[in-house]
């Protein structure tokens, strides 16, 4: 039985790692934080499975490389690094780890939004109790209202099943319609693993009528070729005035100077924005400045026990790979995640 050699180059708890190591005698675990690749240079020619962020090595330099998992749901940064375009080594993702902590910010946006959250912070800091209060405090309801999902996949799903709670309809744009469930690293008790919640899906073509029909729309598509400023000055003219767009996916998936132009103009009503074309977002940028617009700093995913949730994903997919069974999460090149 030949030996696997496994590096994570992750601050893993001892804990993890001998959880990880107890999968199978056949494995052998090591662990390097790296932060360049220079710092795994004198090990990765060993390796045989590679557990990392944004730290790869060149083809030539790991010629026993089968696979690597990344810390990630996102592949946009790799995209054109030789170990994905160069060689045959397979990649997965994290995606699915993040969900709950995602779907929650979306909501928390949402909800912000809807009960006027801003203007309660902007009145807190200038000390006004605005008159008359329901000019500027009516909320909208979230019951009744539509919210759009760009991109039915772990997180979107997630995102519907807490909107569904709101009494809210749900439409989703999906990349394949003929495919609803979802075959992706799920956490129990999450999403919609068959895409039964949502009214409608309507494939990418349809994007500008899905669009006149939300009053939220949420994007959670990863970032490649096709997805590249989806968002663009002609879908957001396709909008709701009212509409609230939010963005957890990647900046530029959406074009950051339509948006601004939009918001600023009245095309739609506001933004809710985890992620930029430029991260972290310059001091001159306009969305700064701009009182319809909520910024966070690429933290939607964030959550106390991201570890402990990827090392379950990994060790899953440690399993199926002894056991010759397919990979969850595992990227497609030719579509680009």
């Amino acid at each position: 039985m030949d030996t696997i050699n496994v590096l994570i180059t992750l601050p893993f708890t001892a804990d993890l790692i001998e959880e990880l190591a107890s999968i199978s005698p056949q494995l052998s675990i090591s662990q390097r934080e790296a932060r360049s690749v220079e710092d795994i240079a004198d090990l990765i020619s060993e390796v045989d499975i590679l557990y990392a962020w944004q730290i790869l090595p060149l083809p030539e330099a790991a010629p026993r490389l089968r696979w690597v998992q990344l810390h990630g749901a996102g592949i946009d940064h790799l995209l054109e690094h030789p170990l994905f375009t160069q060689s045959e080594v397979m990649f997965t993702t994290a995606s699915g780890v993040h969900v709950i902590t995602m779907a929650e910010y979306v909501l928390a946006q949402i909800l912000a939004f809807a009960h006027r959250l801003p203007r309660m912070f902007e009145d807190k800091v200038s000390g006004t109790w605005s008159r008359p209060r329901w000019d500027r405090y009516v909320p909208d309801v979230l019951h009744g209202a539509t919210l759009g999902i760009i991109g039915y996949g772990s997180v979107g799903r997630q995102v519907a099943r807490l909107a569904q709670a709101f009494g809210m309809r749900i439409l989703a744009v999906k990349r394949d319609v003929r495919q609803l469930a979802d075959n992706s690293y799920t956490i129990a008790g999450t999403g919609d693993p068959e895409g039964e919640i949502p009214e409608r899906i309507y494939p990418p073509q349809g994007l500008r009528s899905f669009l006149r029909e939300c009053d939220y729309v949420v994007l959670t598509v990863p970032l490649n070729q096709q997805t590249h400023h989806l968002i663009n000055a002609a879908m957001l003219s396709a909008m709701k005035s009212s509409a609230i767009l939010i963005n957890v996916s990647r900046g530029n998936v959406v074009d950051e100077a339509a948006l601004v132009e939009a918001l600023e103009k009245g095309i739609i009503g506001g933004a809710a924005l985890d992620v930029f074309s430029e991260e972290p977002l310059p001091l001159d940028s306009p969305l700064w400045k701009l009182p319809n617009v909520i910024i966070s700093p690429h933290v939607a995913g964030f959550m106390p026990d991201y570890y402990d949730r990827a090392a379950e994903l990994f060790a899953e997919n440690l399993r199926r790979f002894l056991a010759g069974e397919p990979l969850f999460n595992l990227v497609d090149r030719s579509r680009g995640y």
